[in-house]
């Protein structure tokens, strides 16, 4: 039996329906002529430091990943196996990735007190417990975006519609902007029979009247998100091409045809073409359930699929440059429920990280024998947040200036793991 990872609910409309707002107003009003000449991707390598997100929605197991119990009473079925790191084992059920620990670290040591799925995403991703902070896409889209990017600083592929205020204070500019897979967003053809010159002078008056509405005291986030849906719709409009590109038979042969495989591939794209953060969602990790068999098919996509991704991102020479990060929202109990699943789990599990600014081939922390508890070097998403910031080079000791008051970027109680930083 396979999971069940669309989702029908009515954020993901809500999400296409805004989208295409943005998109059919951008179309109708700008009609941008003529694209850009072809992006020099050589020139952006080493320049510009990128976020790699791969988030496993729903709760990776940590057991049958990067923290394996074999022999003990919540072990599970699977063995572990040794890596390209010598001493360091993970799931047998990860073999390409296997061979690529020496690229990546290891994180075994965290708990976030929590097993909410509302509440772990937005703590590992704000790196605050509570309250509207950014999220680390938002963060590093405001900070390592280059003023002449032509692409959306943070870009987030996933099949569902979680819409969560990424940008928090930091403004809509700054926002996710959702592709729910490989195909174009609707709508970014110009209309038919608008000339460059009327698509000019369409653009030059939506200007002048967001300016004269923000000059006679409207509402500044209004403008902004207005501007914002206009500025991302006119840079995808200029790179449809990205869109348009079919895979390879040797493409689809190393990544896969399911979706994570050609969203990964359209991630490959995006980086490779100046997108500061790509986040890429994997569905279906909410093993409440039949935990063994759903993680032995889930993982079997995404183990082969990241392993392909992360080798072109370290052929390219863009893995110095960019932070790869593989998270989820929290793990799954030590404890195997009578489905055979295993439920949430905040409290002594796992995420790997690798790419800018990390040392690679590090375990920090561990688990006691049976996996019911951190047993060294206990640390959460807001010691992870500031050793994102620190591996990007953001000094996440310091504030946001949001123009007469600032915000620390960081939780100042906590720290980055100063361990894992290279």
């Amino acid at each position: 039996m396979r999971r069940d990872a669309g989702c029908p609910r009515l954020d993901h409309l809500l999400s296409r329906r805004s989208f295409m707002a943005a998109t059919g107003a951008a179309a109708a009003g700008i009609g941008l002529a003529g694209a850009l000449p072809a992006v020099a991707t050589a020139a952006l390598v080493g320049k510009q430091k990128r976020v790699l997100q791969i988030y496993l929605q729903g709760g990776l197991s940590q057991l049958e990943s990067w923290d394996p119990k074999p022999g003990t009473r919540y072990g599970g079925p699977f063995r572990a196996i040794p890596t390209s790191t010598p001493g360091t084992h993970i799931s047998e059920l990860l073999p390409h990735t296997a061979q690529r620990m020496h690229l990546l670290s290891i994180v075994r040591s965290i708990n976030i007190k929590t097993g909410d799925h509302g509440q772990g995403r937005l703590f590992m991703e704000m790196g605050r417990r509570a309250g509207a902070f950014p999220y680390l896409g938002s963060v590093a889209s405001r900070y390592l975006t280059p003023a002449s990017a032509e692409l959306p600083g943070y870009i987030h592929i996933s099949g569902r519609g979680l819409n969560d205020n990424t940008s928090a204070f930091l403004g809509a500019r700054y926002s996710q902007l959702k592709l729910t897979g490989p195909e174009a967003p609707p709508n970014l053809e110009s209309p038919a029979g608008v000339t460059a010159e009327a698509a000019r002078r369409q653009e030059e008056f939506r200007q002048r009247i967001s300016a004269r509405f923000a000059s006679r005291g409207g509402q500044p986030a209004l403008t902004e998100a207005f501007e914002s849906s206009y500025s991302m719709a006119d840079k995808l409009m200029q790179r449809q091409s990205l869109f348009e590109q079919e895979p390879t038979a040797k493409e689809k042969e190393r990544y896969g045809e399911h979706d994570f495989g050609v969203n990964c591939l359209l991630a490959k794209r995006l980086l490779e073409n100046g997108a500061t953060c790509v986040k890429v969602t994997h569905h279906g990790y909410d093993t409440h359930a039949e935990n063994f068999n759903f993680h032995l098919e889930q993982l079997g996509e995404f183990d082969r699929t990241f392993s392909m991704l992360l080798d072109d991102i370290y052929d390219a020479g863009m893995l110095d440059s960019t932070l790869v990060m593989v998270m989820s929202e929290f793990g799954r109990t030590p404890k195997i429920n009578q489905r055979y699943g295993r439920d949430h789990w905040g409290t002594a599990w796992s995420i790997a990280l690798g790419g800018c600014g990390i040392q690679p081939g590090a375990v920090i922390g561990s688990t006691n024998e049976e996996g019911t508890a951190v047993a060294d070097r206990e640390v959460d998403a807001g010691h992870l947040f500031h050793t994102y910031l620190q591996a990007l080079g953001i000094d996440s000791y310091s504030n946001h200036d949001l123009g007469g008051r600032t915000v620390p970027m960081g939780d100042p109680a906590k720290s980055p793991i100063k361990e894992l930083l290279a």
